[in-house]
C-alpha cells in the first residue's frame, strides 16, 4: 500500500466503528483525484452501503453573514444533548486564483468542533456551482455508515445552485435576515421554491421586532409559490444562533417532514431521486473529462477560445465546432 493509504478492510473497520482518524482517511480517500484512490474509495462504498440511509440529511443555505456556522453549532449543541450523533459537511469558498480555502468554520464552530458525539469536516468548494464540494455525497455516506444520525450540509451561500443542495438532501433549510431584503431576493433568485423550511436569523435583541415583519412577509409571500411538494407546506420559524431560542421549532420542523415523507412513501422515492442525480453528476464530471482529454479538441480548444473572447465567433458556435472535432477521434 502507499503511504498513507489504509486496506480496505482497515478503512471499513475503522469508519463502522466510528473511529474519527480512520473515517477522516477515508473522506481524503473519495476526495481524491488519483485513479488508485478512486478504485479503493468506490471498493469501499459498496462495502458500507447497505449501512447508509438511516441519518437525518438537512441541507443548510444562506447569503454569507446569515450565521450559518452560529446557528450550526448551537443547533448540533442541542441535537448532542439530546444523544444524536451529528456530523457537519462544511464547504468553504474555494479561491479563483489557488483552488484552496480558508476553510474557517471549525473556528465557529467551537462547542460542536471538540464534542465527543460530533465530526466537522470542512471541504473546499473547488468552484463548484452553489458551494458544493466534488465529493460531497461520497461523504455523507461514509458519515452515516460511521453511525452519525445528523448529516447537516453547510454551504457557502454564494446564490447559484442550491438545486445541487437540495437534490442531495431530505430537508433544505433556508437562513434570512430580518430587515435585510432576502425576503424578496430569497424570491428573486427562486431559493424559496427549493426550501423545506426557512428560518429568519438573528432574531434577538433589537432584531425582535424586524424579525416579525420578516416572518409575516415571508409567510404571505409563500402562498404565491409553487409548492415543493404537495404534502408539505414550508414553513418559517424565527431563530436566534446566539441565544438557541426557536431552534427547538426549527428540529421539530424537521422531524414532521421526515415523518411525512415516511407516511406517504415519498422517502423511497427521494432517495431513489438521489441516487439518480448522483449517477449524472457523476457521468457529467465524466464526459467533461472525456472531452477535454481528447487530443483534437485539446489542440483546438486555446484558439477557439480566444475567438471567442475577441468576439471573432460565438460561443455557440465554438462550442459546436469542439463538439463535432470530439465526435470525429473515438
Amino acid at each position: 500500500m502507499r503511504r498513507g493509504r489504509l486496506t480496505l478492510e482497515a478503512y471499513e473497520s475503522g469508519v463502522r466503528a466510528a473511529d474519527r482518524t480512520v473515517l477522516a482517511q477515508a473522506i481524503t480517500l473519495v476526495e481524491s483525484r488519483d485513479d488508485t484512490d478512486g478504485q479503493l474509495a468506490q471498493a469501499l462504498l459498496t462495502r458500507l452501503m447497505p449501512h447508509t440511509g438511516a441519518a437525518r440529511r438537512v441541507g443548510i443555505t444562506g447569503v454569507p453573514g446569515v450565521g450559518k456556522s452560529t446557528l450550526i453549532d448551537a443547533l448540533g449543541m442541542q441535537l448532542l444533548a439530546a444523544g444524536k450523533k451529528v456530523a457537519v459537511l462544511a464547504i468553504d469558498p474555494s479561491s479563483s486564483l489557488t483552488g484552496g480555502s480558508i476553510l474557517g468554520d471549525k473556528t465557529r464552530m467551537a462547542r460542536l468542533s471538540v464534542a465527543p458525539n460530533a465530526f466537522i469536516r470542512p471541504s473546499p468548494s473547488g468552484l463548484t456551482p452553489g458551494g458544493i464540494a466534488r465529493r460531497t455525497r461520497e461523504t455523507m455516506l461514509l458519515c452515516e455508515a460511521a453511525g452519525f444520525d445528523v448529516v447537516l450540509v453547510e454551504t457557502v451561500g454564494v446564490g447559484q445552485g442550491e438545486t445541487a443542495v437540495s437534490e442531495m438532501v431530505d430537508f433544505f433549510l433556508v437562513l434570512m435576515l430580518p430587515g435585510a431584503g432576502d425576503e424578496l431576493q430569497g424570491i428573486k433568485k427562486g431559493v424559496l421554491e427549493l426550501a423545506d423550511g426557512i428560518a429568519v436569523n438573528k432574531c434577538d435583541g433589537d432584531n425582535a421586532r424586524r424579525a416579525r415583519v420578516a416572518l409575516a412577509e415571508l409567510k404571505a409571500a409563500l402562498h404565491y409559490l409553487p409548492r415543493r411538494r404537495l404534502t408539505w407546506a414550508t414553513r418559517v420559524e424565527a431563530v436566534s444562533g446566539l441565544t438557541g431560542e426557536g431552534l427547538g421549532a426549527v428540529w421539530q420542523m424537521v422531524e414532521a417532514h421526515r415523518a411525512m415523507l415516511e407516511d406517504t412513501g415519498q422517502l423511497k422515492t427521494l432517495r431513489a431521486e438521489q441516487q439518480r442525480s448522483w449517477l449524472w453528476s457523476l457521468l457529467n464530471e465524466r464526459f467533461e473529462a472525456a472531452f477535454r482529454a481528447n487530443a483534437q479538441v485539446a489542440a483546438m480548444l486555446p484558439g477557439v477560445e480566444a475567438q471567442v473572447v475577441e468576439g471573432k465567433t460565438t460561443a455557440p458556435l465554438a462550442a459546436e465546432k469542439l463538439f463535432a472535432a470530439f465526435q470525429r477521434q473515438p
